[in-house]
């Protein structure tokens, strides 16, 4: 008898015992997911963006220098603990002047998430033609800055413009936003925040 209660102590012990390690089990690697792997969280609903790109490995982003409006040269790595969303335009390229004063607005919804928004021009005439682009537009939260031998893009794998990278806090390349969006709409700017600002 007592040896029957010994056995049905042992076995409900052991099924406990598996139990207890299965749900610490799940937490962490829920917690492993979602430090490493976004745990989901960069994945748009269908519809948000025409051609959105994860990028699975998450490399480091390049270190190719740009331009502020000043002429000095800058580095992604400055931006190491931010979110950003990097975008890349030009004066010539109509999608991207469409998209521009979104951008704006964008950058001033964000400020207070840990995001920040660059966009970078691709103009070949360099400072100038943006300096003059962003005062006719009235842009008044984006920076001017410029990628005037489009070193960055090509580090990016960019297929021409507007390309838009997303880059976590890390200062790691998340996704690639191919085409134009629209920046400043509800679901795309609850995207960002759920996908950098975590």
């Amino acid at each position: 008898m007592s040896q029957r209660r010994l056995s049905t102590g042992k076995i409900a012990t052991f099924f406990l015992g598996v139990l207890a390690v299965a749900v610490i089990g799940g937490f962490m690697a829920k917690d492993f997911m979602g430090r490493f792997a976004g745990a989901g969280t960069c994945a748009p609903e269908d519809g948000t963006f025409k051609r959105f790109e994860a990028v699975d490995a998450r490399p480091e982003a390049p270190g190719a220098p740009i331009l502020d409006a000043a002429g000095k040269q800058r580095r992604l790595a400055e931006w190491q603990g931010k979110g950003v969303v990097l975008n890349f335009w030009a004066t010539w390229c109509a999608p991207c002047v469409k998209e521009m004063p979104q951008l704006d607005r964008l950058k001033a919804l964000l400020a207070t998430h840990g995001i920040d928004v660059l966009a970078v021009s691709e103009d070949r005439e360099g400072i100038a033609v943006a300096k003059t682009f962003h005062e006719v537009n009235k842009l008044r939260d984006l920076a001017v800055m410029v990628d005037p031998k489009g070193d960055l893009l090509r580090a990016f794998k960019g297929r021409g413009l507007p390309t838009t990278v997303l880059i976590d806090k890390q200062g790691r390349h998340v996704a690639t936003v191919t085409g134009a969006a629209e920046w400043d709409a509800p679901e795309v700017v609850g995207f960002l925040k759920g996908c950098l600002g975590g």
